[in-house]
This record gives structure tokens, C-alpha cells and sequence, in this order.
């Protein structure tokens, strides 16, 4: 069995139309692929009958300053790692900038609307809107009824959500958890820039995280929450960009409001910048702790 390679729209329609009956799954990358990247493919087998890989690195997702020029790129090696999980009428569309965007940078773009404005929207304007342009004419392109996404970016992920509620998008959004390595690093097509004291530093991430969840196990409120992971990361990372608690729509919790929220961190060691987050449960009282919730190790 093998899959089949597009690189155009022609072609795409092409092998969609070929595809027959039946659910269609598509996962998005930006290639380097890993294994949370199959993660999400294996997710997409099981719930589809059909399934799209994309690759493509977004030019409208990067900041002047960011890392677009050195993003690794390598098709033959994200095939080699597609092939035994993907099978005939599987596709793998890989379009070029042009292809993508041939007027060059699009007129009409995607506001994320608040949730691209705060903590990875901060630190990166128009990071967002970049990703929900792409990832709209992707759903157009593609169209699936089923759409993966990691866990790992959640405010990504919750902005794609609020996209696809909000212009009502027929395509249902499915959340994979987090795939780490086994020190607890969260796996990262930008791990590969660390060198091996950086990496060490780096695991600073996954503590901090640990110190959140101990927290809130503990019953310390939002606040005490991020204030025990900010105290551990501050001290490892060249640069703390944000430690924050936040609700589903990426607001902050108050110190006075209690349920589920998620633990977000982002901080540059060396000069590689990285995510991470943990599901958590905020309450001012100690709490039993979710085994699948945690990071574990």
C-alpha cells in the first residue's frame, strides 16, 4: 500500500474525489515530522476511513524575527515516517507558498479575534490569525469532517475551535493529548535546536508544570497555581515570556473562581522558544489528582 503525493489543488480534488464513501480525517503539519505528529495520524485512522496529511510551512504564521528560513523541511524523511500508518487513497498534500498563496500574502485574512491578542498572540502578533488563515483554507481544501490537532498548543487549539463554532464550519475538531519524551519534555519539531545543556535547562518546562499541578492538588487557588510554576521556570530560562491559568476561552482565572482550567508557560532557553501546558483542576481546597491529567515521569 502507499499513499498518494499532491502538491497542487488539481491534484488534491483529484485524489479526494478518489477516495469514496466514507469519513475523511485531515491532519495538519508544518512537516519535521515526530512522533506527536503520529499521534495524531494513528488518531485520524481510527476515526476516519479516509485521511489527509498536510505540510506546509505557513509564511504567515512567523514574526519578522522567527525562525521561517531554518524551519527544517524535509518531505522524503516526513513520508518515510507517514508510510506505515497511512495506506491507499490516503493522501499527502504538500503545496508550495505559491500554491497556497499565489497573489502572495492574501488580502483577506482570519482575526482570531481576543484569543490572538493575549499570551502567544502577545508574544507574537498575528501569530494566530496567520494559523487560522492557513488552517481555514486547509478545512476548504481538504474537506474533512474530522480535524486533529495536539494538545500541546492549546491556545491554537482553542482558537481553531472558536473559528469553526463561530463561522459555522462543518468539520468536528478532536483534541489529541500531549506526546513527551521520557524526561517529560513535550515533543517539538524546535527541540531539535537545543544542545544537550540546553535541553537539560529546558526540563525546567515539565517541572514547573509538575509544581502547578502539586498546587492545585493542594487547593492553592488560580493564583497560587501559576505563582509555583512561575517561581521554577523564572529561575531556569533565559526568558520567561508567560505562566498563566486560563479557562477554555484563554481568559485568566480569577483567584475566586474555581473548575477546570489549563496551566500555560512559554519561555526561550538558548535562543529556542517553547510552549507547554497541563490540564488542571483550580480549586481552593486539595483535590484528588486525574492520573491522565498529569505530566507524568
Amino acid at each position: 500500500m502507499t499513499i498518494e503525493v499532491v502538491h497542487d489543488r488539481t491534484g488534491l480534488d483529484e485524489a479526494l474525489d478518489a477516495q469514496g464513501p466514507g469519513p475523511r480525517a485531515v491532519v495538519m503539519t508544518m512537516g519535521a515530522l515526530h512522533a506527536g505528529h503520529l499521534a495524531l495520524v494513528r488518531r485520524a485512522r481510527e476515526l476516519a476511513e479516509h485521511v489527509v496529511v498536510t505540510v506546509f510551512v505557513n509564511p504567515l504564521q512567523f514574526g519578522p524575527t522567527e525562525d521561517l528560513a531554518r524551519y527544517p523541511r524535509d518531505l522524503a524523511a516526513d513520508r518515510a515516517l507517514l508510510d506505515p500508518l497511512l495506506g491507499d487513497g490516503d493522501v499527502l498534500f504538500a503545496p508550495s507558498v505559491h500554491e497556497m498563496y499565489p497573489s502572495g500574502d492574501p488580502a483577506v485574512t482570519v482575526s482570531a479575534g481576543r484569543i490572538g491578542e493575549v499570551l502567544e498572540g502577545g508574544q507574537r502578533p498575528g501569530h494566530l490569525d496567520g494559523v487560522l488563515t492557513v488552517v481555514l483554507k486547509l478545512l476548504h481544501r481538504t474537506r474533512p469532517q474530522v480535524a486533529l490537532f495536539g494538545q500541546k498548543d492549546a491556545q491554537q487549539l482553542a482558537a481553531v475551535r472558536t473559528m469553526v463554532r463561530d463561522l459555522d464550519l462543518p468539520v468536528r475538531i478532536e483534541a489529541v493529548s500531549t506526546v513527551r519524551d521520557d524526561d517529560g519534555l513535550a515533543l517539538s519539531s524546535r527541540n531539535a535546536y537545543l544542545s544537550p545543556e540546553q535541553r537539560t535547562r529546558a526540563l525546567a518546562l515539565v517541572r514547573a508544570l509538575r509544581a502547578g499541578e502539586e498546587a492545585a492538588r493542594h487547593g492553592a487557588g488560580a493564583h497560587g497555581v501559576r505563582d509555583a510554576a512561575y517561581e521554577v521556570l523564572a529561575a531556569a530560562v533565559d526568558r520567561l515570556d508567560y505562566v498563566e491559568v486560563v479557562d477554555e476561552a484563554f481568559v485568566p482565572l480569577r483567584p475566586d473562581v474555581d473548575g477546570a482550567a489549563t496551566l500555560v508557560l512559554a519561555g526561550v532557553v538558548g535562543t529556542t522558544r517553547l510552549i507547554d501546558n497541563v490540564p488542571l483542576v483550580v480549586a481552593r481546597r486539595p483535590v484528588e489528582a486525574r492520573p491522565a491529567d498529569t505530566i507524568g515521569g
